[in-house]
């Protein structure tokens, strides 16, 4: 019965969404937004202040981390291991599955290292825990057939999972879908609208607080900073979320165009995603979930660089949205509670 029900809603879904196709994108002028992507300026450009340098991994220095509620104890190399990193509290989640914990050296890193045990994964890559396993499974399909890539060619691990899914076998991609779908989502990123923004340097891809008081104007960006910088950039601690600086005002105008359409110039997300906003069948839950993560989706099926299968369904959805309407969207969706 629920999967009759979701091929209604589908329908439903085609129809509206056909009606409210454009003539011409926006995409063609606007490029990509930086800060989505993990970056302070667009390829290429030096305009804007001067920013924090990037930063790499933190050295070893040879120290047992430990967590509260935590048996466990790692050094900060046993911790980042691509092949075998940390699990901080293996009796949260179901047994992970070979490909999840440890990868398949040389060619595939553990999935956990990017997307934690438990799946929540962070601003610079994706939670992917709850998704729906067929939605996994097509994802995974889109990254192996070229169907899926990031329209920041920057990005690096977009390009990582796209090696990834041309080397992995169809049982193992199984396993990892099996495994984080079987999971349910539970947000832990807070949504604080405001003007200004803690400084911040770059990670790897994920924006990180600045030591001090320091602040600048947020404009029209969503800033994702861990709530605490150490817990989440050295010790990965999956349970340490993240804090979304968002402009004043995004998550009204972000309900207006999720709940209502925006007054014709999207379809409501609503129709397919569920009126929780939790999914429906194979279509992804989007509540709760890191907005800049969302951003870069909208984005990416806008500009063309995402394709596939199901993107086909969003293309007149996201066709008429600007940059502040991403912004407004997301945060919105990243601001609603999961009971």
């Amino acid at each position: 019965m629920r999967n009759h029900k979701w091929v209604l809603v589908l329908a439903l879904f085609v129809t509206s969404a056909a009606g409210a196709r454009p003539p011409q994108q926006e995409s063609a002028s606007a490029p990509p937004p930086p800060w989505a992507y993990g970056f302070v300026a667009a390829a290429g450009s030096a305009a804007g202040p001067p920013a924090a340098a990037p930063t790499g991994p933190a050295p070893d220095n040879g120290e047992l981390r430990h967590l509260s509620g935590s048996t466990s104890s790692f050094t900060v190399t046993q911790i980042r291991d691509s092949f075998g990193p940390a699990d901080w509290y293996p009796n949260e989640h179901p047994p992970m599955p070979d490909i999840v914990a440890h990868g398949r050296k040389p060619d595939v890193t553990a999935c956990s290292l990017c997307h934690y045990p438990n799946g929540k994964g962070r601003s610079e890559n994706a939670g992917i825990a709850g998704l729906p396993y067929a939605y996994i499974l097509q994802t995974m399909s889109d990254f192996k057939n070229d169907a899926r890539k990031s329209a920041d060619s920057r990005k690096a691990n977009t390009n990582q999972m796209i090696r990834f899914a041309k080397t992995m076998s169809d049982e193992e991609i199984k396993a990892a879908a099996q495994y984080f779908s079987s999971m349910k989502w539970t947000p832990w990123i807070k949504v604080v609208e405001t003007t200004t923004v803690p400084k911040t340097r770059t990670a790897l891809g994920m924006f990180v607080r600045l030591e001090g008081d320091a602040t600048e104007p947020l404009g029209e960006r969503i800033i994702e900073v861990p709530e605490n910088a150490e817990a989440t950039e050295v010790i990965r601690d999956p349970h340490s979320g993240f804090i979304a600086y968002a402009p004043v005002g995004s998550i009204k105008k972000g309900e207006a165009l999720v709940v209502n359409g925006g007054a014709g110039k999207t379809t409501p997300c609503t129709i397919c995603h569920g009126a929780d906003l939790l999914g429906l069948g194979p279509v992804p839950g989007i509540a709760g979930r890191s907005p800049s993560y969302l951003v870069r989706q909208l984005y990416d099926m806008q500009s063309g660089s995402r394709s596939g299968a199901w993107t086909s369904l969003m293309k007149p959805v996201v066709a008429k949205l600007s940059p502040d309407d991403m912004v407004a969207i997301a945060a919105y969706l990243a601001s609603r509670d999961i009971p």
